[in-house]
């Protein structure tokens, strides 16, 4: 993966812009408005998230569903934050991986929508001029096996969490890589996360970051029941499998992807892990490098 290399299909003419804002953000839903006034005096088709449509009184436009949007847009504009990119991240990877997906930052803390709203218009045109900057990202697809039958299937750009409920003791979570055992270990859950989650709760967990061109998982006990149970960093090639022991009255756990979809787990099931075939396409901010993002959001060097 080569971060923030121009790409030949970046954009250009002809290039349809989606429009998604996160919902009952007063930030982003004015975002919203001002792109589309922005790309309609430059002729450029676009078309809007339906419930972005209606917040930001933008009816008059083509509209799609969220699940729809990538198959009908050369580029998405997401507006928001982190979660409001994550929330897209599993139908673009899965409806259309080549579409375009830039994030800009409507908020406060933002590793993955590190554009900033005063930087939206610049983005826009390098992207309509076929000259922005891409960062492949690594996805892996995670699945939920339950005996012979397959419950969940996703698409994962930041991490899977499993993690005990809120009412249940301790957990043990068994990890094997490529059905070799790598350990297992009791603590409140695991953080298998991928570069780019490298940064969410891997890294609140103790976690370390990992650069984005580096193909590897970082797999992050949750406050283990001992010190002995270390993260540890992984080939991404290599499928993954966490499996908890759910015995007892007391203890539950869930499966948590991308913090989008959450799934309950039973004692025997298995959460397998594995490379997606493709990677997720960011624009990349041209005014800053990922150590600066860094730098700007924790605070690195400052006393």
């Amino acid at each position: 993966m080569a971060p923030s290399a121009p790409s030949p299909d970046a954009g250009g003419p002809g290039t349809t812009v989606g429009i998604l804002a996160r919902p009952n953000a007063p930030n982003a839903i004015s975002a919203a408005r001002d792109a589309a006034v922005w790309l309609q005096e430059r002729a450029t088709p676009m078309v809007i998230e339906t419930e972005t449509a209606r917040n930001a009184g933008l009816g008059g436009h083509r509209t799609a569903s969220r699940a729809e949007l990538p198959g009908v847009a050369d580029v998405l504009l997401v507006l928001g934050g982190d979660g409001t990119l994550l929330s897209v991240a599993h139908p673009v990877a899965r409806l259309a991986p080549d579409t375009l997906i830039l994030g800009v930052n409507c908020g406060s803390l933002g590793f993955l929508t590190e554009i900033t709203r005063p930087e939206m218009y610049d983005a826009l045109d390098s992207v309509l001029a076929g000259r922005a900057g891409i960062d492949e990202r690594l996805t892996v697809r995670a699945r939920v096996q339950r005996g012979g039958r397959q419950i969940a299937d996703r698409t994962v750009l930041n991490d899977v969490v499993i993690g005990r409920s809120a009412e249940s003791g301790i957990i043990d979570v068994t990890i094997t890589l490529r059905e070799r055992l790598v350990t297992s270990c009791r603590a409140d859950g695991v953080v298998l996360a991928t570069p780019t989650g490298s940064t969410g709760y891997n890294l609140a967990a103790g976690g370390p970051i990992v650069h984005p061109t580096v193909d590897a998982l970082t797999v992050t006990p949750i406050a283990p029941h001992t010190l002995a149970n270390r993260p540890v960093v992984i080939p991404a090639g290599e499928q993954v499998t966490l499996e908890p022991k759910l015995t007892g009255s007391h203890v539950d756990a869930f499966g948590s992807f991308d913090g989008q979809l959450s799934v309950a787990l039973e004692d025997g099931d298995r959460v397998v892990v594995e490379r997606s075939t493709r990677p997720l396409r960011l624009v990349s901010a041209e005014s800053r490098d990922y150590f600066t993002v860094l730098r700007q959001k924790l605070k690195w060097g400052e006393r």
